[in-house]
């Protein structure tokens, strides 16, 4: 069992718990009152009620005080725990932290890519689809790259600045401190620790999808399995290594 669904599942007993408990004061905030009541006008306690009811007299300004505050809490309860669930819980219409399925074949999204010369980006799930023709796929890049097309994480891994794609030099890089990455995301320049992080790529009947709930920590430095140990053109961002 997952982190997140162990989160969900401790997120929704709390809730549950939080509204049992507030029924529970509920009830026998009533039950005391009418008690209280009855004792007042010289009448026997609820469990001694006669058969005859009596009228149903007008609200206390104490109980119409305990109502409002119960019903304040439970609403503010409810809230909470909507937000907490639907911060938790995965995305199902197929957005960041789920299984996105994009409809698109590898084909079409390599044409894309030779087409602009530029990796596929998919804005919702924060994230560039590359060709890789490198020669680690069965090594440093295993179970990550399908049909010659793997997924990097769009966030860069010094302090989580969006990369963008530099046509001019074919390579990531990072508008914040200047780290880049090469064309597959493998660290080339700057203060990041390593390449960028991966998702692992999926093909079900020629469709590609992309796992976005788990992220797989990118090459540390030092790992280039492309040839592309310089840039094509020149620098989209113009800041040293030094920062």
């Amino acid at each position: 069992m997952s982190a997140q669904t162990l989160a969900i599942l401790a997120v929704a007993g709390l809730f549950g718990l939080f509204l049992l408990m507030l029924l529970a004061s509920l009830i026998r905030a009533r039950f005391a009152a009418k008690d209280l009541e009855a004792a007042a006008e010289g009448k026997p306690l609820a469990e001694e009620e006669p058969a005859a009811k009596p009228k149903p007299k007008p609200v206390s300004r104490r109980e119409f005080v305990r109502r409002s505050l119960l019903t304040s809490l439970t609403l503010f309860g409810a809230e909470f725990g909507a937000a907490s669930l639907a911060f938790l819980w995965p995305n199902l219409r197929g957005g960041f932290g789920s299984v996105i399925t994009l409809g698109l074949t590898p084909d079409d999204i390599k044409a894309q890519i030779q087409a602009d010369r530029q990796p596929f980006y998919f804005g919702a799930g924060r994230m560039y689809l590359v060709e890789y023709e490198g020669n680690a796929a069965d090594t440093e890049y295993e179970g990550l790259v399908q049909e010659g097309l793997m997924a990097l994480y769009q966030r860069c891994v010094h302090l989580g600045c969006r990369v963008p794609f530099c046509e001019q030099s074919q390579w990531f890089e990072c508008p914040c401190h200047g780290s880049k990455y090469n064309r597959v995301g493998e660290y080339r320049d700057g203060p990041a620790p390593r390449g960028l992080d991966r998702f692992a790529v999926t093909i079900t009947d020629g469709q590609v999808s992309v796992d976005t709930s788990q992220i797989v920590e990118g090459p540390p430095r030092g790992i280039e399995t492309t040839g592309q140990t310089s840039p094509d053109g020149p620098f989209c961002v113009n800041i040293g290594s030094a920062d």
